[in-house]
């Protein structure tokens, strides 16, 4: 396989190993949250897709610094290569790889913060809903559906942890209900599989 072909095989098993948590931000940028969750599914193989990106990309760099071969005469080559072909490019592949792999820890960057105006609440009317949540697998699902949710009117705190794989939302009953709250995060594409309230 030639350098060029590596450097694009490197490139799409970054892209893949990040493409699920690359989804919520497209999504949250299309206004789409339904697709947010489409491919989830691809978070198990995250650490083999890694790794396939690591080797194919070390390979690539081991083609283009090992000592060039001599042509008949026993000359070196010193033909300049395309751009394509150059290290500096291999460069920027590899950085562009290492910043696709690395997605999942600053893609919570790209949500906005839902700003919450202070209005007087009724202690009687406040409850706690714990959600199990199936499909999240990184920060950048726990964003969408965490920012889906307090886009509802009444939503005091929510917290989502995709490793805990639940939703924890404080919110005023008078306001909004926990099936608004359901639909809310099943409308990313993520499936809320139970809910419970807690004291």
């Amino acid at each position: 396989m030639n350098t060029g072909k590596m450097m694009g095989a490197g490139v799409l098993t970054a892209v893949a190993a990040s493409l699920c948590c690359i989804t919520p931000v497209l999504a949250l940028v299309a206004g789409s949250g339904s697709i947010a969750s489409s491919f989830s599914w691809i978070e198990p193989a995250r650490p083999y897709l890694i790794g396939l990106t690591i080797v194919v990309l070390g390979f690539a760099w081991y083609q283009k610094l090992k000592p060039q071969s001599a042509d008949d005469c026993g000359c070196a080559f010193d033909e300049k290569p395309k751009f394509l072909h150059s290290k500096t490019f291999l460069l920027v592949v590899t950085l562009f790889a290492a910043l696709m792999i690395a997605f999942p820890s600053y893609a919570k960057a790209f949500f906005p913060k839902n700003k919450k105006s202070s209005i007087a609440i009724e202690k009687s009317n406040i409850l706690t809903v714990e959600l199990n949540i199936k499909g999240m697998g990184c920060e950048a699902c726990e964003a969408e559906v965490n920012h889906e949710v307090t886009k509802l009117p009444g939503i005091i705190q929510s917290t989502v942890s995709y490793k805990n794989r639940n939703g924890i939302v404080q919110f005023d009953a008078s306001k909004t209900t926990i099936k608004n709250i359901t639909d809310a995060v099943n409308t990313t594409g993520y499936q809320v599989i139970s809910q419970s309230l807690k004291n």
